[in-house]
């Protein structure tokens, strides 16, 4: 039993979110972070917009001091099974309660133009099928859906539906990582030949996790995030970022792990360690490792003919980017130690504080689809694009050696802030 529910529900809301020590969180909601004032967006272009939320778990609540950085967007309902869960969540934020999800989901004023899928892992397909079929545009929080099979079977029912269907995470859409992109068309670096990207989080099973709680009183629900895996969780991170800088992943060769399972609560738990070679349309090949064991490590490298390009902090939207160049000093090449920090000049998005090792903007996903909507435009956070991303992660968490994908992503755009 989880939050009062019986493991038998069909669904159990409330999803998880990113690991990591939980300390006091920060009061009020800023759009601030290191201390330093946030770029924003101009008044003119801030979507105006209706959501309601799914799920009133953990990660919920990251959302809601995400979307207080938009003053155009207001959260019209909230409902999870957990009827406590649902009215501590309902109460801290001033949201309105939901009786039902037929409730939520209603025609007529005030009906939400975007669904915001929180729950479970495995409940994803379900309640995201549910919200399509009543003619709402979703936007899940990741995984999409914990098969193929259910992944394929929204992306159908979407499309025929003529509905926007989104997966998080949505911090390829953030600063550093359109930051680093933009780099890479400059082409600070040259041509880029290969990426390493380090998704790992410390050895968790020692971690004092059981006493996670979110603002509003959610616990951290460690036996989903063991369950559904590290590299579902968290591989889409830095995927997303490679999916959309070169393209489609054609092959994967992985190989995953359970390495510390007899030290985790719970059965049935996912590999705790996967490490994959990612070949990609455009030719570049990246090396992207997830693990609960491994010490705290999200740095991505890329390596390019004329030097590096550096990011330590995925959960960072303001995580600095930074070129070292390549250089021969007599007999020898060396990578300089000395990094150049590049930047985008002016207005980009809203930041949200620290609160462990998340500094992320949740909201970006969420206003991405809204302004699609605005605009009559597809968004940049597709259902094909979800679609392989899920496949990709996926294929790299089975293991299994060397796997094709069967779908494609389309080319994304930069946003508009982060043109050349």
């Amino acid at each position: 039993m989880r939050f009062g529910i019986p493991a038998r529900s069909v669904f159990r809301f409330a999803e998880g979110a990113e690991v990591g020590p939980a300390p006091r969180w920060p009061a009020p909601i800023r759009p601030l972070t290191q201390g330093r004032q946030a770029p924003t967006v101009a008044s003119a272009e801030i979507p105006q917009g209706r959501i309601a939320i799914v799920g009133t778990g953990f990660v919920a609540d990251f959302y809601m001091r995400s979307l207080a950085t938009f003053p155009g967007l207001s959260v019209v309902g909230a409902f999870d099974i957990d009827a406590e869960r649902l009215a501590a969540f309902c109460a801290h934020w001033k949201v309105p309660v939901c009786a039902n999800l037929a409730d939520l989901l209603r025609d007529g004023p005030g009906a939400p133009d975007i669904v915001l899928n929180l729950t479970n892992p495995d409940a994803h397909h379900a309640v995201s099928r549910a919200c399509l079929e009543a003619g709402r545009h979703v936007y899940s929080e990741k995984p999409l859906a914990t098969t193929m099979d259910d992944a394929q079977d929204l992306q159908v029912l979407a499309l025929a539906r003529g509905l926007m269907l989104a997966s998080a995470p949505c911090s390829v859409l953030g600063e550093a990582a359109q930051t680093a992109w933009l780099a890479l068309r400059r082409r600070e670096i040259g041509t880029v030949r290969l990426v390493y990207a380090e998704l790992d989080d410390g050895f968790l099973a020692e971690a004092p996790f059981r006493s996670w709680r979110s603002p509003s009183g959610a616990p951290w629900p460690y036996a989903d995030e063991f369950r559904v895996g590290c590299t579902l969780e968290h591989a889409g991170y830095y995927l997303t970022w490679l999916m959309a800088m070169f393209g489609s992943v054609e092959t994967v060769v992985s190989a995953s792990g359970r390495l510390v399972a007899d030290r985790l609560p719970g059965e049935g738990s996912a590999p705790d360690f996967a490490c994959a070679t990612l070949f990609f349309e455009t030719g570049v090949v990246a090396r992207l490792t997830c693990s609960i064991v491994a010490p705290h490590d999200h740095t991505i490298r890329f390596i390019g003919d004329d030097g590096i390009l550096e990011i330590d902090r995925c959960w960072d939207n303001h995580a600095p980017v930074r070129v070292r160049r390549r250089h021969t000093l007599r007999r020898r090449l060396i990578d300089s130690p000395f990094a150049r920090v590049v930047r985008i000049r002016g207005k980009t998005h809203p930041k949200v504080a620290r609160w462990g090792a998340t500094a992320m903007n949740f909201a970006l996903g969420p206003i991405e689809m809204l302004s699609a909507l605005r605009e009559g435009r597809p968004c940049r956070l597709s259902t094909a694009f979800a679609l392989h991303l899920t496949e990709v992660s996926l294929a790299i968490q089975n293991g299994g050696g060397r796997q094709v994908m069967r779908t494609a992503c389309p080319p994304i755009e930069p946003m508009p802030w982060a043109q050349p």
